[in-house]
């Protein structure tokens, strides 16, 4: 939501072209990547901390930089509304779709048949023997990291392109979903397992969820407490699957 922002600031109040304000969220998305890759692989911080604090510092920036206000981007039958077309699905054709399996190809690609996704795997198993392998573990993590980032700066132009207006302090829980996401999904907090196809799984679940408990007539609240009982629920199953490995 911080790079959704940045761009919708770009876009609206410098007057740069929409092209311009879509690949400053990319990079800036990118950059947190980066920034995290550091913190967590050079600097050695607890992940989960360290992405707590950049969590932070982005609601918090994108609050200064708006200065608390909304940002707009085109709607589509505007001039600049082109990128719609490529970030949701419109005009009977699920574009949003295709670049949702486009996406997840080419990251299924990267993570089970390069170098850099077998050492990211190796990392979540046993990051010292990696290490003594000769793997440079703070290279390899770091990319991990900045893999999500741009991930993330994608996920904000989508944001953009379906909702067009952005909020400050928007996305808040977002993380939950996606924590729920990737563990309902078959990756272990552990480290080490994990696939794009089980995560894409997930997240097809948690949508199921979140769009079809309202039809119940279930409150916000009451969303808020099931999502939280899935999520412990598949971490236990986690735990449990790594219990009887282990024996």
């Amino acid at each position: 939501m911080c790079a959704a922002i940045t761009g919708g600031v770009i876009y609206n109040r410098f007057g740069a072209p929409l092209w311009l304000a879509l690949l400053a969220i990319i990079a800036m998305a990118t950059a947190f990547g980066l920034l995290n890759g550091l913190l967590v692989a050079k600097l050695k911080l607890p992940a989960f901390i360290a992405t707590l604090g950049t969590m932070m510092i982005t609601r918090g920036l994108s609050s200064i930089l708006s200065n608390v206000q909304t940002e707009t981007f085109p709607l589509r039958d505007s001039g600049d509304g082109w990128y719609k077309s490529i970030f949701r699905t419109g005009n009977n054709f699920p574009t949003g779709v295709i670049l949702l399996l486009v996406m997840g190809i080419i990251a299924a690609i990267v993570l089970n048949k390069t170098k850099i996704g077998r050492y990211i795997f190796a990392i979540g198993s046993n990051s010292e023997a990696t290490r003594l392998s000769g793997v440079n573990i703070v290279r390899s993590e770091a990319t991990a990291y900045v893999i999500a980032g741009f991930f993330a700066g994608l996920a904000a132009i989508a944001y953009a392109a379906t909702y067009t207006t952005i909020m400050p302090g928007a996305g808040a829980g977002f993380e939950m979903d996606g924590i729920a996401a990737v563990v309902v999904g078959g990756t272990s907090l552990s480290g080490g397992v994990g696939s794009i196809l089980g995560t894409m799984i997930g997240v097809f679940i948690m949508t199921v969820l979140k769009i079809g408990l309202p039809y119940l007539d279930l409150q916000p609240h009451y969303q808020i407490f099931i999502t939280g009982f899935v999520v412990i629920l598949a971490v236990y199953v986690d735990i449990y699957r790594n219990r009887k490995k282990a024996k």
